[in-house]
Parts: structure tokens; sequence; C-alpha cells
């Protein structure tokens, strides 16, 4: 293949048109739109939908009441110019699967001892997941799992010279498969040429199809964008060994005629471009996720992070905590890629905002998880976290540490992390569970079971890390108490006593407002619970 040949197939992910993005896309990928309105819009408002009866006038400025974000309109040019700039950014990679059935033979290496065997799992339970990852693609199957012994999988080959010539005439007496998924972090594209070329089928690594979910799976602009960044390390890597081929073939490296520039330093160009225009759009977006941070802070909302192993139920939880119809949860690895705000209640009536995250994966590509990282960046921003962990697997106790080990390379602050509830989901599929962990909270979001204790604990973590109070205060309705409260806190519920003029009032308050209410109205009785 000539220089123009590669050059073209090197161009595709920034020349194409995003439609062809999207017809592709809806042939390979399941399902449709996610119904939960992620935040990514350029302005909000926020609108308040009817308040619970007998809890007296609905909360103004101060919060409570059940939230939704809503998008603002922009502007309409600003809008089309950003849709111009991203449609060269988002259309087709010729990193992408490419669309249509495949029928799959799953590959696991086997490290049984030495420094290379991984850590609180084994071979038959890797499998498993890489079986899993598969089933979450339309028209994928899983034909054929072997599990082959090797001393060292960082090898070119991955297996010795033995394992690999058994395995090799094993896939060849596969004929109806079409594709091996050799379920190792990462291969080269020279290792992975040289794989097909023995296997004759298409070969993928962990990587490799990792990526292609979250192309399936990625609806906003901001996932597009961050698995097109994602891509561009692969895409450097793939060009410095096709150009080194054809260098081998042609004698040595040629110019672009007339540019001064070699191919190689061309398309590296490229590429140094597109990098910096996606970061620059994520950057925008990232901006605009701070607009609906200030906004959501001037209403005093706690913002609450659920975060877990992927398909561990914390949709399924936060559809439970917020009783918000529209939420749909998918029993399917990555069904959640982007960001999503729900509005509920804890036991006091004070109103929080659940925030929905990317689940994570062990051996997840360190590229992979750093072009999420301003998804991810928003949980630093929590009031607090609930860990969510699907105890019915058996490799929880992997899966847990494969969490925490991610939320410590957030850097995130350290109360965040101390403070941070666990929760142990799915215990309906266990006869009489209990926690053996400190803290662990026992539920079943699908069933209700343990959602009361649960809601209780975060409004108590919640009332910690933000500094507020829950009191009543008595106040006179001729003056400016009950209108000041309002404006500066969380008012619960009113209790008119019209024989003297005043109402009894319960809030949430917080530390500085509580102090200016004290100085402001001396007088007002304030009772404690």
């Amino acid at each position: 293949m000539g220089p123009g040949r590669l050059s073209q197939s090197l161009l595709l992910s920034c020349r194409r048109a995003a439609a062809a993005a999207a017809a592709v896309g809806a042939a390979r990928c399941r399902g449709g739109p996610l119904p939960a309105r992620p935040l990514s819009a350029a302005a909000v408002r926020l609108r308040a939908p009817q308040w619970p009866p007998g809890r007296g006038e609905p909360p103004q400025a101060g919060g409570g009441g059940r939230w939704e974000e809503v998008a603002g309109a922009g502007g309409d040019e600003e809008d089309e110019e950003e849709a111009a700039e991203l449609e060269e950014l988002l259309g087709p990679s010729p990193l992408a699967v490419e669309p249509g059935a495949q029928r799959v033979a799953v590959v696991q290496p086997a490290v049984k001892w030495g420094p290379k065997k991984p850590p609180l799992t084994r071979a038959e339970l890797q499998i498993a997941e890489a079986v899993a990852l598969v089933d979450t693609l339309q028209n994928w199957t899983v034909l054929e799992k072997i599990i082959i012994p090797t001393k060292n999988p960082d090898k070119k080959f991955i297996f010795g010279k033995g394992s690999f010539q058994a395995l090799t005439e094993k896939i060849k007496k596969l004929p109806h498969v079409t594709a091996v998924f050799l379920n190792v972090e990462r291969i080269s594209s020279l290792t992975k040429k040289e794989l097909e070329d023995a296997w004759g089928v298409k070969v993928f690594d962990r990587y490799t199809v990792v990526l292609h979910i979250f192309r399936c799976n990625a609806r906003t602009k901001e996932a597009k964008l961050q698995i097109a960044l994602a891509e561009i390390p692969l895409l450097r890597s793939n060009l410095k060994n096709d150009v080194s081929r054809l260098d081998q073939q042609r004698g040595g490296s040629r110019y672009i005629m007339g540019s001064g520039e070699t191919f190689m330093e061309t398309q590296n160009r490229i590429l140094k471009e597109k990098e910096l225009k996606i970061r620059n759009a994520l950057e925008k977006l990232r901006r605009k996720r701070s607009l609906l941070r200030t906004q959501r802070r001037k209403r005093e909302f706690p913002i609450i992070s659920v975060m877990g192993y992927t398909n561990c139920g914390k949709t399924t939880l936060i559809k439970a905590l917020t009783g918000e119809a529209g939420l749909q949860p998918r029993d399917q690895l990555f069904a959640t890629l982007d960001i999503t705000a729900h509005a509920g209640y804890l036991p006091s009536h004070m109103a929080v905002i659940y925030v929905d995250t990317i689940g994570f994966l062990t051996d997840l590509p360190h590229n992979l998880v750093e072009s999420f990282s301003a998804t991810l960046e928003e949980v630093a921003y929590s009031d607090l976290i609930v860990h969510v962990r699907d105890i019915t697997h058996p490799e929880t106790i992997l899966q847990k540490a494969t969490v925490l080990s991610v939320l410590k390379n957030l850097n995130l602050p350290s109360h965040l992390l101390d403070s941070m509830v666990e929760v142990h989901n799915k215990v309906d599929l266990i006869e009489r569970y209990k926690p053996t962990e400190e803290n662990a909270l026992a539920i079943s979001a699908l069933h209700g079971h343990g959602l009361e204790e649960l809601k209780e604990e975060i409004e108590k973590k919640i009332l910690t890390a933000t500094g507020k109070k829950i009191l009543t205060v008595n106040v006179n309705l001729e003056g400016p108490q009950l209108s000041w409260l309002y404006k500066e806190a969380t008012v619960q519920e009113v209790e008119v006593m019209p024989e003297d003029g005043t109402a009894r009032v319960k809030v949430i308050i917080g530390n500085s407002a509580f102090g200016r209410y004290r100085n402001l109205f001396p007088n007002s009785k304030i009772f404690m619970p």
C-alpha cells in the first residue's frame, strides 16, 4: 500500500462526515438514545415540579424540591459553528471495527505462577468477563472459549512456541469463527497482523473491544470526543509501524513533493493537530459543565456521586432513590458513558442531586481512563461518594480494589475518600446476607431492600460534609424572617399558628447562613432537634 492510500486511511477520522458515522453506528450498535439527560448544555435553568402536599410553601432559591436540569437556549449561530467544528473530529475512525456480525473465539492467557500472575482472580473468571464484554455487542456471538497457559503474557505472541502452535491448530479447526478476542490489554499492530496471518481471522485485544463498546454506547459529543482522544495513541502506533513496513519495502522515507516533510512527519503533524482540536473542544465542554456546577452550588444542592464497577447496579439504585421513571437501567457493561444528574429527596425532604458515572473495569488501558478524565473530574466536586458493589459477583473483592485504585488516581480530596459510603447491592440473590466490611450497607436496589437505611446514612454524611443543620425556628409572619429563610435556607415545613400571627418553620440551613440569621433576628426562638 503506497503513501497516498495510507494517508487516506489515516485521515478518515477527520475528513468524513459525522452523518456517515451515525449511519454506521446505528447498524452495529445496540440501543437508542439514553433516557437520562446528560450534563452537557451550554446553560441551564432549574425547573421545580409540584412540591409534595402538606409540606408548607414550596422551596425557593435556597434549594429543596425536586429539580430537573434543562438545557438552555444557546445562540443558533454558535451551535452551528460548534457543530461544524466537531463534524470533522467525530467522523468514522480507521480504527473502528467493521459493522456486521462477528462469531468470536475468546482466548484467555492463563498465568499459573510467578510475578505475572494477576492477584485476586483466575483465568476462568477473566474469560467470563471477556465473554460478558462480547455479549454486550449486538450481533457478536461467542462460539468458543479457550484458556491457554503461558509464563509471560507480555511476549510478542503471548504464548510459548508449543502453546501457540496448539492454539493455531485449534482455531483453524473452527470454520465458523470470524474473529479471535485475545483477552490481553493491548497488542501491537505488528503482532496483530502476524496473528491474523497465522489464524486467518480478525484479532481483537481488550482495548479494541472496550473502545468498540464505548463507540456503540456514546450518545453525547463529550463521550464521542473522549473516545476520539483515546484513539490518538493507537493511530500514532499504527502509523509508525506502517511507515516502518513501507520503508523496508521501498528503501527509506519519502518526502511529500514540495512540502519539505516526510510522509511520517506529515501524518504526525495531522494527528497532533487533531489531538489539539479534540482537547480544545473538550475544554469548552468542561467549562460549560463548570457553569452547571456553579448554578447548582448557588442553590446549595448537595451532590452525591454514585460509582462502582461496570454493571454493578448504579443506575438501578439511582432510579430507586429518586423514583425517576425515565431511567431505564440496562444489564450490560458500560451502559453509562456520560455524567447524568438526577434529583431526589432525603428523609428530611432535603433535595439532593445523584450523579451517575461511567463504570470501571479491571485492566482498563491507561489511555482510555485518561481520555475520560474530563467526565470523572465531576466526582471531585461531589459532597459524597456512594460506592456500589455487586456483592454476588465472584470477583467482587477485585472489583472493589479496581474502583478504589481509580478513585485514588483521580487525586480526590481525602475527606471524600474517608466519608465514602459502601453499598453491597443485589443481596436479594444471597440468603441472609450480612456485610463483613465495617459500615457497609446491604441493599437490593431492584427490590427496595435497605434503601431507607441508606438514605438516612447519606443524609447524615451530607449534613456533616456541607455543615448544614436541621432546626425549627419560630417566626413572626408580619416580619421578614420567613422570606429571608426561603432565600437563604431550605424550608421544609411551615406550621402556621393564626392565633398569634406566627409560624414554626423547619429548615435545613448552613453554618454561615445560621450565623447571619442569629445576628439579624436575635429574638427569634430556635428549636434544635
